[in-house]
């Protein structure tokens, strides 16, 4: 199984209205493990790892549950590093 990560960078009005407790609970749908956090400058980060359809399907969910409060987001892609065993949302 090759595993593949994304750090993934949201902007719009994605503090204060629950976008990082939403993407952990959809998180919970799929194997992957990472996390989420808000940054000092109002974008949130996404690091997760995951085979690619996993992905592929988190970050779709993702983008299919919070559209109205994403403007734009920059993913690149990663090595993985399997430093994470769960998913959570650091701050």
């Amino acid at each position: 199984m090759d595993l593949e990560r994304r750090q993934v960078f949201y902007s719009g009005r994605v503090q204060g209205v629950g976008f990082r407790y939403t993407t952990r609970k959809i998180a919970n749908n799929y194997a992957v493990t990472g996390f989420v956090q808000n940054l000092p400058d109002g974008r949130v980060e996404l690091n997760v790892e995951g085979t690619t359809e996993e992905l592929q399907a988190f970050l779709q969910a993702i983008d299919e549950r919070l559209a109205n409060c994403i403007r734009s987001t920059a993913v690149d892609r990663r090595p993985p590093t399997g430093e994470f065993h769960t998913f959570r949302i650091r701050h």
